[in-house]
């Protein structure tokens, strides 16, 4: 038994139509798959990230808020590699996406900037490697 890789990261969003249009415009994700499920009043929308993982984005009756500043315990952030922090950092503010500076990681060098997504989820927007 080996674990091969991530699957899917599961997000629920307090305003589906404003999630999926930042997913998927904002973003640029691709839907494989959308589904209303009336026994749940809710949305499942899977969302096709580059290098084969998902996105499932889920919409529900009245979500409680997502405990997030200051730091809480459970899942900080969702980490996006990109290949030119820059260019992704400019693409989000084209798209009206607040974002924060680009920091270098201190421990790899590497460049990374944080965004939120409209539930005030953080998402890094991490580069590896050098800019070509």
């Amino acid at each position: 038994m080996h674990i091969t890789g991530l699957h899917h990261v599961a997000i629920i969003a307090s305003d589906y139509a404003r999630s999926r249009d930042f997913y998927c415009r904002a973003l640029g994700f691709k839907v494989i798959a959308e589904n209303w499920r009336e026994e749940r009043q809710s949305w499942k929308l899977d969302l096709a990230l580059p290098g084969g993982g998902q996105i499932e984005l889920f919409s529900f009756p009245s979500p409680p808020p997502r405990p997030s500043r200051p730091e809480a315990c459970g899942l900080r952030h969702l980490a996006l590699a990109c290949d030119d922090a820059e260019a992704m950092r400019g693409h989000l503010q084209d798209q009206g996406v607040s974002v924060e500076g680009i920091r270098v990681d201190e421990y790899t060098g590497a460049r990374f900037f944080f965004c939120a997504d409209p539930d005030g989820l953080p998402i890094e927007f991490y580069q590896a490697a050098p800019a070509a």
